[in-house]
């Protein structure tokens, strides 16, 4: 079951740039629990079930605060088109608070809000949705994703390009687009970019369009090429499978030869490497790790302390049972309450690698900063649900309001126990796997003058029927490997040791805790609401549509929301006359092109405040979705957050450690969760608008616009 079914992350209105009559208007955007970007005409369209504007997946995009970022990118994707000072620039905000979704090949999206908390909390919730879809690839397949993310590392390697790479993201499909876009783009910018005409915003834009319909040419190409390779490697595995059960020991034994005589001839010269120009940096890049990441975890300790204790305290003070019921329902997701979670999420913005990052070929570590972001909301769900779990189990035995205090806090501190011990295991690991994705391609990097090319003698070793089994890079990677463990679990081992950071060694035990907490099986989710509402039936599915909740509340500002029904134009300098705006929609008076602050001021003054409130339906249900049915997938076809887990995690020890290629390689493309313009859904074969279909349209003026 999902964590998040039956809600929505965010739900709010939103000014949007449209690109094709270069005006701005008022958006409802749904994050539905899928992570994807919803956006609707208003809030009407999306009561009344009609599909949606757009559809959004963030994955590989960028979100930026502030104009001037956004044109610093823009002037440096094509070089020698710069605006002249004085000439207005390819986008002009018209409110002080933008948001601006940018990607390297991909189209870009251009918002605005009212306000700088407006701006705060959706920047909050558009990181969320770009952390998640960057995080496409299933990591519960033990064999396809490692297998995929080594071919993409080995592929870039063989034409010199070792280290991080951002583009890592999003699910296979985009990762295969992002890899061609790559090299295509500059042979792209060479062909194109001088053919370019007129004034300079005009040649950004327009080369911004060129890039996004290669884009999803290649996107297109890559679905169909990927997905007929996964066929014949299905095809294929039956008989696989049968030969290496067969001959298991033989495969065994010829691998295990082939390692000796590669670590006799490669070996030493590894060790001579580790030894002059990794292990005198391992200290000062586990040191740069480790203080963000720490801060982080311990954030997200007091973050989860804090709303255990208010709650609590407002039980008591407010009533009891049924004020717990409302509380917990809160809490249950506080996981993946953007909002909240911010602050433990900023505090990785302090990662800097310094000059490690230049001499190591890390060209950001925004790859590590996602990667402890996510573990940092996955140790947020289980000790949330570890919480539920025990209280649950607690709440038929309490008499009155003092026990009821009395035993959440004494839950409170259990958890917190746990909490302090898995976070110390995941964070080691952590530390392990990054040190690993920072060292070993530098390493490879480094050894490839004097090895690389004496590999191929080694491949006689091997027995033809084997061959498919056994591969000589493969295991020349894997004694590479082996020349660092040894100082990398060390550093690791020592930092325990020292208590550095409120790690734990590997021996220790959890002491002074129920040993119970050990057995806490992975269920169904606590539904507080439907449990202990006392409702005789369940509800029909319309009503709990109806009355599904949405994780961050809708902001109530004292400046006054955006209306709903009404469509608020704000016109660009050199957009469409009033009289065009005008016949394009009947209703809506002219207003001349510089009149932006005069619809400011009027839209700061407008108010529906009773609809800002409004709660939301849910735009993931399957069985009455403001999506027609043809626009929602399955349930199959989601990708889901990461199932809850309570068991805790045990020490890690040196048989723990991954090999090159288990080692995540998740990357995050934002610095601030599937590609660019592919939305998040997976869309069935006649629906363009979603993932799996790019090159969708484009009506002229204000119509359709669907994207992957």
């Amino acid at each position: 079951q999902v964590p998040l079914e039956d809600h929505v992350i965010y739900s709010g209105n939103i000014f949007q740039y449209i690109e094709e009559n270069k005006k701005w208007r008022n958006r409802f955007c749904v994050v539905p629990h899928n992570y994807g970007l919803v956006l609707y005409e208003n809030k009407m369209a999306y009561d009344r079930e009609l599909p949606p504007r757009v559809l959004v997946n963030s994955a590989g995009y960028k979100v930026l605060t502030s104009v001037e970022q956004y044109l610093e990118l823009v002037n440096n994707s094509l070089p020698g088109v710069t605006p002249k000072s004085g000439h207005s620039p390819i986008l002009k905000c018209p409110t002080d608070f933008p948001l601006i979704l940018w990607h390297p090949y991909a189209r870009h999206y251009y918002f605005c809000v009212m306000t700088g908390k407006e701006q705060e909390k959706w920047r909050a919730v558009f990181q969320d949705c770009v952390r998640h879809c960057n995080n496409g690839i299933s990591e519960e397949s033990r064999v396809e994703a490692p297998a995929f993310t080594d071919a993409i590392r080995m592929y870039r390697q063989s034409r010199e390009q070792y280290g991080t790479w951002d583009m890592l993201c999003g699910n296979e499909t985009q990762v295969l687009s992002n890899l061609v876009m790559e090299e295509l783009l500059p042979e792209l910018k060479n062909a194109i970019g001088p053919r370019l005409k007129g004034k300079a915003p005009e040649r950004q834009r327009t080369w911004i369009q060129v890039s996004d319909a290669v884009y999803r040419m290649v996107y297109e190409l890559a679905k169909a090429q990927y997905d007929a390779a996964v066929a014949r490697c299905e095809q294929e595995r039956p008989q696989l499978e049968s030969t290496i059960r067969t001959d298991m020991d033989q495969i065994i034994t010829s691998k295990e030869h082939l390692a000796s005589k590669i670590r006799a001839f490669v070996l030493p010269k590894a060790e001579v490497c580790v030894r002059n120009h990794v292990q005198p940096y391992i200290s000062s890049i586990l040191e740069a790790l480790m203080t963000p990441t720490s801060q982080g975890f311990a954030e997200v300790r007091e973050v989860f302390f804090k709303e255990v204790t208010d709650m609590n305290m407002n039980v008591v003070n407010e009533g009891g049972l049924d004020k717990l019921v409302e509380y917990m329902e809160k809490l249950s997701h506080l996981a993946f309450h953007p909002v909240k979670m911010q602050s433990c999420y900023e505090k990785m913005d302090q990662l800097k690698l310094e000059g490690l990052q230049q001499r190591f070929d890390v060209s950001s570590t925004s790859v590590f900063k996602q990667r402890a972001q996510i573990h940092m909301r996955q140790q947020m769900d289980d000790a949330v649900y570890t919480f539920e779990t025990l209280l649950h189990q607690e709440l038929g035995k309490l008499q009155g309001k003092d026990d009821l205090c009395k035993s959440i806090q004494r839950i409170l501190e259990r958890v917190l126990k746990k909490f302090d011990y898995d976070s110390s295991t995941v964070r080691k690991k952590f530390f392990r796997e990054a040190l690993l994705q920072i060292t070993i391609p530098f390493l490879l990097k480094k050894l490839a003058p004097t090895c690389k090319g004496e590999l191929a003698k080694f491949q006689e070793l091997i027995f033809e029927d084997f061959a498919s089994f056994i591969l000589v890079e493969n295991t020349y990677e894997e004694v590479v490997l082996q020349s660092v463990m040894k100082e990398i679990m060390q550093a690791v081992k020592e930092a325990a040791v020292q208590r550095k950071h409120n790690l734990y060694r590997d021996s220790m035990v959890m002491h002074n805790s129920d040993p119970n907490l050990h057995l806490l099986g992975e269920g169904p989710p606590i539904d507080w609401s439907e449990e202990y509402s006392g409702q005789p039936e369940p509800e029909p599915a319309a009503e709990r549509r109806r009355r599904a909740k949405q994780v961050v509340s809708v902001i109530q500002d004292d400046e006054g929301a955006l209306p709903f029904g009404a469509e608020a134009l704000l016109l660009q300098p050199g957009s469409p006359e009033p009289r065009e705006a005008e016949e394009a929609q009947p209703g809506v008076p002219p207003s001349p092109p510089d009149a932006v602050q005069e619809i400011r001021e009027a839209l700061a003054r407008e108010s529906l405040g009773d609809g800002a409130g409004e709660q939301l339906m849910n735009g993931t249900d399957g069985t009455a979705s403001p999506v027609p049915r043809a626009d929602v997938p399955s349930e199959a076809e989601v990708p889901h957050v990461t199932p809850r887990s309570s068991v805790p995690a045990s020490p890690v020890s040196g048989a723990d450690v991954p090999s090159v290629s288990s080692v995540p390689h998740v990357t995050a493309a934002s610095p601030g969760g599937q590609s660019p313009s592919p939305a998040c859904p997976q869309s069935s074969d006649n629906e363009p608008g979603e993932q799996g279909q790019p090159g969708g349209s484009t009506e002229s003026g204000e119509g359709v616009q669907t994207e992957f």
